[in-house]
């Protein structure tokens, strides 16, 4: 029996700190997660919660005076927690590469996009002004960008929102890189553009084998873009498995919230939403215990103060971070369903 391969990423116990005026802001409070190859992790979970901090911190881009990390990510066997600016710079645009959330922010003003989609190309190969030209416009005709040999001189703000994230992409792409990190790619777009860009991610993916993490606040989305689902909140991971396990049986309270604030085709014009009661706390002072009981309507079923005062562990594979027990969160899991 042949074993399986090693993820390609693996972060283990993740701590991400910001030190501020107000104190210490407790961003990632022990992490872990894996990205096998070839396969796309969606995370996602509300604003605030430590998505995009987690994901800058495996680039390596957080300022260091001001943040503290700590755990381990591991990629491609390659520890980069603590490793030198010149091993991360090699690994950026190279071996990884992110699509960040505003394109006309990520992008410079001052520089036509051929130039900025050629310069990552030309650090990491050593190829020709002439030679990068090509590359980029090569890349801009594969995402799709009409008359690419006239709009690769082109400036960010002569292209639509849908064109800028494009650019992104052809940008984050250019020296196929075996991790791509979309850090919600499909913001402020329209739905018809929303569903190119996947469409575009996946092409991609299935034609470089590359792995892929998307990070969203969008359930829709990751319904169907996504092989495996970790669901974050206030710093942590809460629920993990595969997307159809945690959308088709959610076991976290968290994971139900969410998924009972989305309209639902079948459900009557009228009918109201179920929005999540309270708002996410203040990552400077967490809660004690299970940092979703403030907000959560099933402590009461728990024996004693286990929620306010004991922090529930998430276990390996598929699972919930919840005092409830496993077999209380497939009963309620199942009754939510049947509604």
């Amino acid at each position: 029996m042949t074993s399986a391969p090693p993820p390609f990423l693996s972060v283990r116990d993740l701590s991400v700190r910001f030190t501020t005026e107000d104190g210490v802001v407790k961003a990632v409070d022990g992490l872990s997660f894996d990205v096998e190859p070839g396969r796309t992790l969606g995370i996602v979970g509300e604003s605030g919660s430590g998505k995009s901090v987690a994901s800058l911190s495996v680039l390596g881009l957080h300022d260091p005076r001001y943040t503290e990390i700590g755990g381990e990510i591991v990629l491609d066997g390659q520890e980069l927690t603590g490793a030198p600016e010149s091993v991360l710079e090699r690994l950026r645009g190279n071996k990884v590469a992110m699509v960040f959330q505003d394109s006309l922010t990520a992008l410079s003003p001052y520089y036509t996009v051929g130039r900025q989609i050629a310069e990552p190309f030309r650090k990491h190969t050593g190829a020709s002004r002439r030679d990068a030209r090509l590359r980029a416009i090569e890349m801009l005709e594969k995402v799709g960008i009409p008359t690419p040999a006239l709009r690769v001189d082109d400036y960010p703000h002569q292209f639509s929102g849908g064109m800028r994230q494009r650019v992104m992409i052809a940008m984050a792409l250019v020296c196929d890189p075996l991790l791509l990190i979309a850090d919600e790619p499909t913001t402020a777009l329209d739905v018809t553009v929303q569903a190119q860009i996947l469409d575009l991610l996946k092409d991609l993916q299935q034609q470089t084998g590359s792995s892929i993490i998307l990070i969203t606040h969008d359930l829709g989305v990751v319904a169907h873009t996504v092989d495996d689902l970790l669901v974050m909140y206030a710093g942590r991971a809460v629920e993990r498995g595969t997307v159809r396990e945690v959308l088709g049986s959610p076991r976290h309270p968290y994971t139900w919230g969410l998924l009972g604030s989305m309209p639902r085709l079948a459900s009557a014009v009228d009918e109201p939403l179920h929005p999540i009661p309270g708002t996410p706390p203040s990552l400077l002072a967490p809660p004690p215990g299970c940092p979703f009981h403030p907000r959560c309507g099933f402590t009461g079923e728990v024996a004693g103060e286990r929620c306010r005062t004991q922090r529930p562990e998430l276990p390996e594979g598929r699972g919930a971070a919840c005092h409830l027990g496993a077999e209380r969160q497939l009963r309620i899991s199942g009754e939510r369903t049947r509604r």
